[in-house]
């Protein structure tokens, strides 16, 4: 029954995404919102259902290596697997106010995480913790956060009224149900996939923090990954890239946040390097962004991205 309901899973999340991503773009047409704070925000949040519900249940059992591994796995497969994918599938233009404050919110959010996890270093303190101080920090800065996703939101609600004006859109009511039904999907859809994958890597005999990395977090990024090509098909890159680097920022600073905050993370020393790979994978985004001729993710760079991130798998399986 988990083989069957693993196959389920990727049809759910394939359509949980579809109609999630156009509920949420009518959501934005009717009200005048950007649909890149929409995917910021609203598909941001329930791309990242599974990830929130994973760290929930690690927190609450102790699994500390399963939460950090599958945040940190997840951030470095949203940037390199994903934004890589959807940009094989189509070209991604990039926004300035992505390049130039979304991507560096990010980046600052990953070096806050390294810092409260080793600041114990600096106090000669055994042993490594992400605490329910280091947490409530975490959910102070989200909160910062979604207060610009507000400010940027008022600010850029009077040039969409003229982008909008001769569009159509699904009603008030049908649009919010797209939204609910596209989360629910995705969050049972992510459950079972994750459960399924969980269950086959147990059967190698795998490690907590492996599975943490790579199986978990793959699976708790699908419904990115789903979501992402499919807005970038439908010529929403706004919402493709948003939903990513929004998805990021969501699973460092809300998700850890939470999840530290319910019981202190032990955090492994070796997971540095996890977090240095989380930096350069936000830093090559913004490397692709500027050499090339405008300011997007073509084609070749979505291969590089992919190609970086098997390299990564590889680095991880002889790391053991």
């Amino acid at each position: 029954m988990i083989y069957i309901l693993f196959v389920l899973g990727f049809l759910l999340l394939i359509k949980g995404a579809d109609i999630l991503v156009e509920g949420a773009s009518s959501i934005a047409k009717r009200n005048n919102i950007p649909e890149l704070v929409i995917g910021l925000t609203i598909v941001s949040f329930g791309t990242s259902m599974p990830e929130l519900i994973v760290n929930l249940l690690a927190s609450f059992d102790g699994s500390s290596e399963l939460a950090i591994g599958n945040i940190l796995g997840s951030n470095v497969a949203n940037v390199l697997l994903i934004l890589g994918v959807a940009a094989i599938f189509s070209p991604l233009p990039i926004k300035k106010s992505i390049y130039f404050t979304e991507i560096p919110i990010s980046l600052l959010a990953t070096f806050m995480v390294g810092f409260l996890a080793n600041a114990d270093l600096f106090v000669d303190v055994k042993g490594l913790t992400l605490s329910r101080y280091d947490g409530a920090i975490l959910l102070f800065f989200f909160g910062l956060f979604m207060t610009y996703i507000y400010v940027v939101s008022n600010t850029k609600q009077e040039e969409q009224n003229a982008i909008h004006a001769d569009s159509t859109f699904l009603s008030n009511a049908k649009s919010i149900a797209y939204v609910a039904a596209g989360s629910i999907g995705l969050f049972i859809g992510g459950k079972w996939v994750v459960d399924g994958a969980f269950e086959i890597a147990l059967l190698f005999g795998l490690s907590e923090t492996f599975i943490g990395l790579t199986v978990v977090a793959i699976g708790t990024s699908l419904p990115e990954l789903v979501t992402s090509v499919i807005a970038a098909r439908k010529g929403q890159a706004d919402m493709a890239v948003g939903n990513v680097v929004g998805s990021n920022i969501f699973n460092l600073l809300w998700i850890l946040g939470i999840s530290s905050l319910i019981r202190p993370l032990p955090f492994d020393v070796v997971s540095n390097s996890d977090i240095l790979m989380v930096i350069g994978s936000g830093t090559l985004l913004i490397v692709a962004i500027v050499i090339g001729r405008k300011a997007m993710i073509g084609r070749t760079m979505g291969t590089i991205f992919v190609l970086t991130y098997i390299c990564y798998l590889a680095y991880l399986v002889s790391r053991g």
